[in-house]
């Protein structure tokens, strides 16, 4: 990405988008107190987040014993409840379906292949539906302390066990596979990036026509296989990212406030939301609205906008889809692929 000057005054940053995920399929209900398990309540906590200030909804869903679903027919219940319930937020759907074990002692594992891809069938339609890439180590606790995971289900080490070892399988044919199907769908891939090389991996599927549109992505700084927390690997993201991209910043646990802070800052976007986090200041639990309204606070102490729902929209391009892979860089503000003949790196025309 690139930065001006005046890039740090908030009349020249798009209006924040505050992604919330707030269903935590890695917890059991006993977890906390903020874990919706009935439609109804799951479906209160959407409209809880859109009215603190959130407009993605990064959605899961729970059977009735509170255990994560994996079952596409209740995505599709709940989808329709929410396109009702919260008509201005965009739904985007965890493309892991639900990665929880089935019981203590279980394993903690994505969903099969082509389990996975009938995500694009979803009805009614999902805006977003997030995509990893490359197959890789997804240890979700190597960050977390015995302090983050206190009272919940993560401190048994059956649970440990079995979240340490998780793994993402996103391999070239499924995930070219996968692109296909959302892009004939009309749904848009949000790319879930844990680090520079994966980034670079999108880039170049852009460059060879596998996928063209909207590069819309989360930095996961959650450790376990991706980058960790740390300042410098956040800036160095920032810039490889495209300047035409759109980037959301996601921590773990106590990291996902400072992490948010430095992205409404630089004028980039947040997630929050106790699938990532259950903790204000040490010992403190903060609930999925009350993370948001967190953000929001933040974003006024810099004067800076938050976006409506229609704003989201129009900053996650969603609805727009590019005809090749030319336009595609064009778009995204990176240099044309290269023509036979030329010698040297090739350089984007001025407009």
């Amino acid at each position: 990405m690139q930065f001006l000057d005046d890039s740090l005054l908030p009349e020249n940053q798009q209006p924040l988008v505050i992604q919330v995920a707030p269903y935590g399929p890695e917890f059991l209900p006993g977890d906390s107190d903020d874990i919706p398990v009935t439609m109804d309540e799951q479906i209160q906590k959407a409209v809880d987040c859109y009215n603190a200030g959130a407009t993605v909804l990064h959605v899961h869903c729970r059977e009735a014993d509170g255990h994560g679903s994996k079952r596409l027919s209740l995505f599709n219940e709940m989808l329709a409840r929410l396109r009702e319930a919260v008509p201005h937020m965009l739904l985007q759907v965890g493309g892991s379906i639900s990665f929880a074990p089935e019981d203590e002692g279980g394993d903690a594992k994505w969903l099969s292949d082509d389990t996975r891809h009938m995500l694009a069938e979803l009805t009614p339609t999902p805006d977003q539906v997030t995509i990893a890439i490359n197959t890789n180590q997804m240890n979700v606790c190597e960050l977390m302390s015995a302090d983050d995971v206190a009272g919940t289900s993560l401190a048994l080490p059956a649970y440990q066990a079995a979240y340490s070892e998780m793994t993402i399988p996103s391999g070239p044919a499924f995930v070219a596979e996968h692109l296909r199907r959302l892009q004939a769908a009309g749904i848009q891939p949000h790319f879930m990036l844990g680090d520079v090389g994966q980034l670079e991996t999108v880039e170049r599927l852009i460059r060879r026509g596998v996928y063209t549109g909207p590069l819309v992505l989360n930095h996961v700084m959650i450790g376990g296989g991706a980058d960790g927390p740390n300042p410098f690997n956040l800036m160095e993201f920032v810039r490889r990212t495209p300047p035409g991209a759109v980037l959301t910043i996601e921590g773990l646990m106590r990291t996902v406030a400072p992490l948010g802070a430095m992205a409404i800052a630089m004028g980039l976007h947040v997630r929050c939301g106790i699938e990532d986090n259950l903790w204000g200041k040490k010992g403190e639990r903060l609930t999925s609205v009350q993370q948001v309204e967190q953000m929001v606070r933040i974003a006024r102490e810099l004067h800076r906008e938050v976006a409506t729902g229609a704003q989201a929209k129009a900053i996650y391009r969603i609805g727009e889809h590019y005809g090749s892979a030319d336009e595609t860089l064009a778009q995204l503000g990176l240099a044309p692929n290269r023509a036979a003949g030329v010698r040297g790196m090739p350089l984007r025309l001025a407009a």
